[in-house]
Order: structure tokens, then C-alpha cells, then sequence
């Protein structure tokens, strides 16, 4: 019978018993410096880890068994050369290095809660049922689900906040200052764009001397899936790039791995610079629980692998460095064997998640983790502003309100950053973060490389580590290639830590259409669908120049206090938009008000203007200023007496409020500038639909269309004009 298991299992034991035992695989083990009880410790690490593989294969329907770590567990090695206080973003085959770091921290019980992990109970420490993950929030180990390197821009993101931290002498950081970030992947993993920009980014932090203390541990066995690695390909590709220190070890030798380990470990530490650590692994039991190797790999290759199991490494060091016998070494693995199984029986009776409410009740994290800050004195505030007094004396356009908004909160948060492409020196594309610098220095703003996914992965990295970080992408159409920061890393993490860890978060989009002298989608965009289907996030959207400092102070409010991820769309042609219904009228123009003194919006809050109930016109962004503009027409020329809801809040939509008003008017127009497929109006219609609504509806939206350059840019984009046609029509009125 060709079972792996069976084969594998029984081949250690006979061969420990005969001493059949595979040569060194180093030219020497003289000096490593493991002590015996070392040894045996990270021997039972490793086969408690292969024992849990076992058991997963065995009891399928009882564990959900993903992706083991047999012929990885030398990792064990690197777990036990580092601190409690290193933050580890774990390779999904690091099974034994999450053991080995749990045996180190009192009163934790690293067995039974991985196999409350392997049953997927609501009892697990980590997810509560939610995933089979690796994670620990005692020893500082974020769960990673299966990740394909998409966890690697948020470890460099870890590693640059230490620094940051220690410099502003942050007070909610969670890392001590002499901490290093550890992040662990696959070799095939290694070929992803998003491995590649993170290492790209800590190599070019190097660089320049910027601290970047991170190890990257590239556990090499060979193959990804079914696609072999070229030999040779990760070493000559990861050892030439500057900036970045090479180490490579065997991670089938525990000796070797704790050497390797070492070596990083004291490198990153003592000079603060980036690692690879190419650890050499060997897979066994094929790539997941389901796989069945033998379909694409050749026989010899498959028992090639298992000849170097690494539990037959170690033990043959054990033997040789220790005197124990292979006997010993047997009942050892036996008795391991017998404790798995005697532990599952409990594990796997614990209880499950049953409902759907329960399964949903760690997406949003719990509110109020940390209390506000106090508002800084008038004094304080005055003294900051002193070269705005000008400004601030005068109504200013949206721009400037999200520029003094983010003054004010730098102010009053210290552990706010903003960061991105040119935000620093230029003050952004569009100047709205011109002065920010020169107010509060280099370590709260800064420039990023251009590289959307190392931007977002920087602030989750940041923000667990207590900042809560301000990031910019410059255009909607950039956040597409890096958009799995938000939806597969940032707004999971409370789902799959089961509120254990949050990635409080701000990201400023600039965003939509109706931008002149723009086209494109690159520049003009106008998708937000990326966002508003990501469970637990908020996608706020400010219209009036007077919205934006009170939104935004709410969202950093729902971040810093509330742990939640939170997007800020904000439109790009109304940045500098300062008329209303004509030119001069100033009409979209609006004095800012220092936080104090500005009335609050709160989550959810809509913006409601005119009174009148023959028409409700719901939109937001761009279409709010435009369905303004509409509704005076309509009054003006038709007698129709229109109310202008401004959303505000994209997601999640505030349905009552939107009911509430829907129910006083007699027609109703969605005003969408998003494309009339898979947009914000289909679910505003859905609303209107599940709650009865019946009265005469009609959408104006943005055909389904990229957005063309120069005079053809609006062509496709909802109008004044439009929207005016499209209210007579609802309301039955001939043109």
C-alpha cells in the first residue's frame, strides 16, 4: 500500500532502532553549543508536530487538515534562539516552531491548543473555530491563514515601526525596543510579487540606513505544489541583493537550523538590518492532506526526501551527543504518539461553531480598546498652526479641511503617521499634505517607495504595533494591484484572532472621476465595488469641504478606539472645487473648524440638505455636488422640492436612515458615479426593494465604461444635467 504515513512513521522507528541513521549533512557539529536538555526539548517539539500531521490524516472529518509540517520541523531550532518579544508571521508549515515558542511561556498548553486548532473548536486560542491557523497571542505570533508571501509587506511593515516607536518614545507600542520581526515562507512562495516587493522594500530601507531589523526565513524543501524550484535560483537571487544578509542553513540538521538561527537572530539584532535565512527543508506527506505526491513525483525522489527525514537527524544526534539509545529514542516517539491521541480525544469533543452570528461575532473588534486622547490646549494647537492663521481665517475647499483635519489629529494622536508616495517633501499629488512635515518631522512623515502593497503592508505592520497609521494611495486605480493587503490581510485579522489582534488603520484614497485633463483608468476611476464587499471595513466618502475634518477624526476615532480598518475615499475633483451653482458664488467653500469647536459625525451619519419631500435624491462624492446643483435647477424651473441625501458612509450603509428618509418622499433618485454594474446603487435598490419601498424609483449611474481623456472624460459620468433629466422622468414630469 502506497501510505506514506505508514511508510514514514514505521521507517523512523526501525531505522532509530537499528541505528540505521542518515549521515551529517554539515561538515561539522563540534561547537553548536545545544546543551542535552536542548536537544530532547526540541526532539519532542518536533514530534509532538509530527504527530499532529499524523493524527490530521488519520481522523479526517474530525480535524480540518490543511497543510502539515512534516520535514519543516527544524524550524523548532529558530523559535528557541529567539524571544517571546519577537513578532513571528509564520509560514503555514511552522507547526513546530509555534510548539517550541508555547513550551517557552508559562501556562500555555501547546498541545491540546493545537489540536483544538486541528478540530476547529470555539475553544481554540487563537481563531475560536474559525480557521485551522498558527497563532498565539501570548507569544506574539498573528495568525497568518494560508498565506502565499502576502503576509511578508506587513513583517517589513513591523520591523520599520520598531524603530519609529523607540524614537517618538511611543507609549502604546507592543514590541520592546530591541525587538526583531521574524517572517517565514516557501520557496515558492519566494517568486511571488509580493515577496519579492517586501524584500525589495527592507533591502532598500538598508540601504539607506534606515533601522529595518527583520529576519526573512526562507524554508526551501524544493518544490511548490508540484513545480520544482531551480536549483540554485533562491540562494543566487536572495545573497546579490544589497542591503539584504545572507545566512543559510539545514534545517534537516537541528544543529545547523539553531546555528543559522543564531547567526540571524544576533545579525538582525545587534546592527538592525533585514536577514534572509535560507533554511533548507525537505517536504514529506506531499503538499496538503489531499494531495497525492505520487501523481507527479517519481518514486525515488519521493523516498529520496524521506531518507532525510529530519527526526532521523536529529535523533541520530541525540544518540551520538547525548548516549541515548535508539531504543530510547522509540518509546520516546511512541509515548508522544499515545499523548496526541490520548489529548485529540478530548480536543476533538470540544464544541464548534454553530450559528452564523457566532462565526461573525470577530469581525468587527470590540470597541473601545483604547480611550481618545485629550484635545491638546488652544495654546498648543495655536502654536502649531501659526503659519495657517491666514487659512484658517478664509472658507477653504475640501483640501485644505483634510490637511488642517490631519494636523489636528497628529496633534492630538502620537501615534498617527502619514506615509506614501510623495507625501512628505511635494505634500502629495495634489498638495493636501504640503506642511505636515515641517509640523511634526521625518518619523510621523515620511515618503514611501512606490509600491502600493509595501505601503499598505507597512501600516499593518505599523498599526500592531500600537501607531495608527495614515497611509496614501495616490489614485483608486493603484489600490487594484495591492488590494489583498486590505481584504486578505488587514480587515482578517480580528476575524481569525478572534478579536485578539486588530489593524487599526486609516488609508486616504484620492479617487473617482470628473478630474480634467485626466483619463484613464490609471487616474480617473471610478470602481469602489474593491472595497464595500470586504466584511468589517469602513469606506468613508466626504462631499462638503466642511465633512471631511469631522469624518475623519471619526474614522481615526473608530481605529485608534475600536481597533477597526477604515478607508477614506477622497474625490479628486473636488479638492480644489470652490463654486457651487456659478462662478464665484464660492458655494463649496467652507471655514474650518478646529475639533472643539466642529459639531461630530458620527459612523453611519448622513448629511441631509433641502427639505422638501417630492424628491429624495440619495448619491455621494462627486454626485452629492452635483445633485445639488440638480436640485436647485428642479425647484428653480420645475417646482420640484427636492432633499439631497449625502451617504457620507459607503460602507456599512446606514439602511435606517436611508429607509427613514425614503419613506417621506414621494419619488426617488440614486445618484451613483460609479458604474451601473456591481456599484453602491444595485445594493441602495436592494434596500429599497427588502424594505417595501413602493414608490416610483430610478438610478443615474456612470455607464458601465472606463473613463475616456480629455473632453470625452464626463461623457460617460453622470451630469447635472443628467440627473435633472432623470428626476423629471421619476416624477412623471415632460421635459
Amino acid at each position: 500500500m502506497f501510505d506514506r504515513v505508514k511508510i514514514i512513521d514505521q521507517a523512523f522507528k526501525d531505522r532509530v532502532a537499528a541505528s540505521d541513521l542518515p549521515s551529517s549533512l554539515i561538515l561539522s557539529e563540534d561547537n553548536i553549543g545545544l546543551k542535552n536538555h536542548q536537544l530532547f526539548d526540541l526532539f519532542d517539539s518536533q514530534i509532538m508536530s509530527r504527530h499532529l500531521d499524523y493524527l490530521a490524516r488519520r481522523t479526517k472529518g474530525k480535524t480540518f487538515y490543511s497543510i502539515g509540517s512534516s520535514g519543516h520541523e527544524g524550524l523548532a531550532a529558530l523559535a528557541m534562539a529567539t524571544r517571546q518579544t519577537d513578532m513571528a508571521f509564520l509560514h503555514y508549515r511552522d507547526g513546530a516552531f509555534l510548539i517550541q515558542r508555547r513550551k517557552q511561556t508559562p501556562g500555555l498548553t501547546p498541545l491540546y491548543d493545537m489540536l483544538l486548532s486541528f478540530a476547529v473548536s470555539s475553544e481554540d486560542q487563537i481563531s475560536g473555530g474559525r480557521h485551522k491557523v498558527l497563532g498565539c497571542a501570548e507569544t506574539m505570533v498573528p495568525p497568518q491563514t494560508s498565506t502565499i508571501a502576502s503576509h511578508l509587506p506587513k513583517a517589513v511593515g513591523a520591523a520599520h515601526s520598531l524603530a519609529l516607536a523607540k524614537r517618538l518614545n511611543l507609549q502604546d507600542r507592543k514590541m520592546p525596543d530591541d525587538a526583531i520581526v521574524l517572517c517565514s515562507f516557501g520557496d515558492a512562495s519566494f517568486n511571488h510579487s509580493t515577496a519579492q516587493g517586501a524584500l525589495n522594500a527592507a533591502a532598500w530601507a538598508a540601504y539607506q540606513r534606515s533601522p529595518m531589523p527583520i529576519v526573512f526565513i526562507c524554508e526551501d524543501n524544493g518544490i511548490g505544489i508540484s513545480v520544482r524550484t531551480p536549483k540554485g535560483w533562491v540562494e543566487n537571487n536572495a545573497r546579490n541583493k544589497p542591503g539584504l544578509h545572507y545566512i543559510s542553513c539545514d534545517g534537516r540538521d537541528i544543529n545547523d537550523a539553531w546555528r543559522g538561527a543564531q547567526a540571524a537572530v544576533d545579525y538582525a539584532r545587534t546592527h538592525r538590518r533585514p536577514v534572509f535565512l535560507h533554511m533548507q527543508t525537505v517536504r514529506l506527506l506531499g503538499h496538503a492532506g489531499a494531495d497525492i505526491e505520487a501523481n507527479y513525483t517519481k518514486t525515488n525522489i519521493i523516498e529520496a526526501a524521506e531518507a532525510n527525514d529530519p527526526l532521523l537527524h536529529t535523533a541520530r544526534i541525540l544518540m551520538d551527543q547525548t548516549g541515548v539509545s535508539g531504543e530510547e529514542l522509540v518509546a520516546r516517539y511512541d509515548a508522544m504518539r499515545e499523548r496526541v491521541d490520548r489529548v485529540a480525544e478530548e480536543a476533538l469533543a470540544r464544541p464548534k461553531l454553530e450559528t452564523a452570528s457566532a462565526v461573525m461575532e470577530s469581525i468587527i473588534p470590540d470597541t473601545d480598546l483604547r480611550p481618545a486622547p485629550e484635545l491638546p490646549s488652544k495654546q498648543v494647537r495655536d502654536q502649531c498652526f501659526v503659519k495657517d492663521q491666514a487659512g484658517l481665517k478664509k472658507p477653504q475647499p475640501l483640501a485644505k479641511h483634510i490637511n488642517y483635519a490631519l494636523a489636528d489629529l497628529m496633534l492630538q494622536y502620537e501615534g498617527v503617521a502619514v506615509f506614501g508616495e510623495d507625501v512628505a517633501r511635494k505634500g502629495g499629488v495634489y498638495g493636501v499634505t504640503q506642511g505636515l512635515l515641517d509640523k511634526y518631522g521625518h518619523a510621523r512623515v515620511f515618503d514611501t517607495l512606490l509600491d502600493e502593497q509595501t505601503i499598505l503592508g507597512n501600516a499593518i505592520g505599523m498599526a500592531q504595533n500600537g501607531f495608527v497609521p495614515i497611509p496614501e494611495i495616490q489614485f483608486l486605480a493603484y489600490l487594484h494591484n495591492a488590494e489583498d493587503q486590505i481584504r486578505g490581510e488587514a480587515a482578517t485579522l480580528s476575524f481569525f484572532s478572534n478579536k485578539q489582534y486588530q489593524n487599526p488603520m486609516v488609508v486616504r484614497i484620492a479617487g473617482l472621476g470628473y478630474q480634467k485633463g485626466f483619463g484613464g483608468h490609471f487616474h480617473n476611476d471610478n470602481s469602489l465595488n474593491v472595497l464595500r464587499d470586504i466584511p468589517g471595513i469602513v469606506v468613508a466618502c466626504p462631499s462638503a469641504p466642511e465633512d471631511a475634518g469631522p469624518m475623519l477624526r471619526e474614522c481615526v476615532r473608530l481605529a485608534h478606539s475600536d481597533g477597526r480598518v477604515v478607508v477614506f475615499v477622497e474625490p479628486i475633483a473636488l479638492y480644489p472645487m470652490t463654486d457651487l451653482h456659478g462662478d464665484g458664488d464660492k458655494g463649496w467653500l467652507a471655514p474650518y473648524k478646529a475639533p472643539a469647536e466642529a459639531k461630530d459625525i458620527m459612523l453611519g451619519e448622513p448629511g441631509m440638505h433641502g427639505g422638501g419631500g417630492d424628491l429624495l435624491i440619495i448619491s455621494y462624492g462627486n454626485g452629492h455636488y452635483l445633485s445639488r446643483q440638480a436640485a436647485k435647477r428642479l425647484l428653480g424651473e420645475h417646482q420640484i422640492n427636492a432633499t439631497v441625501m449625502d451617504l457620507r458612509w459607503l460602507q456599512p450603509l446606514n439602511e435606517d436612515a436611508i429607509v427613514k428618509a425614503a419613506k417621506k418622499a414621494k419619488h426617488i433618485l440614486i445618484v451613483d458615479e460609479c458604474r451601473r454594474s456591481g456599484s453602491l446603487g444595485e445594493q441602495l435598490m436592494a434596500v429599497m426593494l427588502e424594505h417595501n419601498i413602493d414608490k416610483p424609483i430610478k438610478r443615474e449611474t456612470a455607464e458601465d465604461s472606463f473613463i475616456a481623456l480629455g473632453t470625452a472624460a464626463n461623457l460617460t459620468m453622470p451630469s447635472a444635467d443628467s440627473i435633472t433629466a432623470a428626476a423629471l422622468d421619476v416624477c412623471g414630469v415632460s421635459k
